[in-house]
């Protein structure tokens, strides 16, 4: 029998490859794509959202590591006004949430209008407001304006923790209509969106002034309704509106929406995609009005009734901030969307200024964004 003797340098590397599969066996590797763009075509909306916004099970190497815990378990409360659930009301469901909640909590709320000011405190995460989409429930109250940290607003429902979500609700503030030239009593909030990281599916916000302050963080609204009077889409976060009804009910004019960014730094803007605006005046109701200097909102790929203003835009006769102001359109339809009569500082976008406001990271939505709750 021979002896063989093997060098060292030459097997240096063949123990060196052994090892690294032994190593990858314990390995399960995972690969992550990017979420693609929101289709051209409104027809494909709904296909595109099915392949890209995929259950926690299918996105877990991509989400938000709070966010997969609290998908694993699923608590459901359910509030009937007839006495079977385990409660009778919102809020006292909402007052079960445990402080430093860390399970997606889902208050399933029966039919029927509940006349309450429903708040979820900062400490609340995870928390789900469902309701039957065939039957859906109202959450209404007829408060008043409010001062809060130099803002005036009001709010039927105020949510501040992270990680919202709401899925076939009615919101709506039931003060009765603001007299034309009287501030006092006029804004009158259905919905306040503190927190970041919150989905609205199939949702209807109904008020006339300030009915939906989209406050703060990234949000994601598909498929609701929004009516209101004069700043009926208000605030400082960054949105995108999709396949969603605007509509003006006030036959003086009017203003769809106003955003708050203060500083060019701010990384914020409403941006509505796919989405249709009518409403009941005639060429008198602007997309857009200055309320912070620096204010940014863009419509993409929506249907312009006639109810827009030729104009498009306000500055509320400050031209001094018409070059900070970012009010655009791209690709929209419709009589109210001609640019032709639009004011000077109305932009229109160029296909690589829109791609950003198409894509998903827009919002970071690969980190938190979720379809709404299958829920028997």
């Amino acid at each position: 029998m021979k002896n063989y003797i093997i060098s060292a340098t030459f097997l240096s590397p063949i123990l060196l490859v052994l090892h690294l599969n032994l190593i990858l066996l314990h390995i399960t590797p995972v690969f992550s794509a990017p979420l693609a763009p929101i289709p051209t075509q409104k027809t494909s909306l709904q296909s595109w959202f099915a392949a890209n916004i995929l259950p926690y099970e299918k996105r877990e190497a991509d989400l938000d590591p709070t966010l997969v815990t609290a998908e694993k378990n699923v608590v459901i409360i359910k509030v009937r006004k007839d006495g079977s659930g385990q409660f009778k009301t919102v809020t006292e469901a909402v007052k079960s949430v445990p402080k430093a909640n860390t399970k997606r909590t889902i208050i399933w709320i029966g039919p029927g209008s509940y006349k309450e000011k429903v708040t979820v405190e900062r400490y609340q995460p995870f928390v789900t407001f469902y309701g039957d989409p065939k039957n859906m429930p109202t959450l209404t109250f007829d408060g008043t304006a409010k001062k809060y940290g130099g803002t005036t607003f009001s709010g039927s429902v105020t949510i501040y923790s992270d990680f919202f979500m709401a899925v076939n609700i009615n919101f709506e503030n039931s003060s009765p209509m603001p007299i034309v030239g009287k501030s006092e009593g006029a804004q009158a909030v259905a919905l306040t969106l503190f927190g970041s990281n919150a989905a609205i599916y199939n949702c209807k916000f109904k008020g006339f002034q300030d009915t939906l302050c989209d406050l703060h963080g990234n949000h994601f609204y598909k498929d609701c309704y929004i009516e209101g009077m004069a700043d009926f889409i208000f605030g400082n976060a960054k949105t995108i509106y999709l396949n969603t009804e605007i509509k003006a009910i006030w036959d003086e004019g009017g203003v769809i929406t106003a955003h708050g960014r203060e500083k060019p730094s701010e990384d914020t803007g409403f941006a509505f995609i796919h989405c249709s605006i009518s409403g009941v005046s005639n060429r008198k109701t602007h997309l857009g009005r200055l309320w912070k200097p620096y204010g940014k909102t863009v419509f993409l790929y929506t249907d312009m009734s006639s109810v827009v203003n030729p104009e498009g835009w306000s500055d509320n006769g400050k031209p001094g901030v018409d070059s900070t102001l970012y009010n655009a359109e791209y690709m929209c339809t419709g009589p109210g969307a001609n640019l032709h009569g639009r004011v000077k500082f109305a932009k229109k976008l160029t296909d690589a200024e829109a791609k950003p406001f198409l894509d998903p990271s827009y919002i970071d939505a690969a980190k938190w964004l979720l379809p709404p709750p299958q829920v028997k």
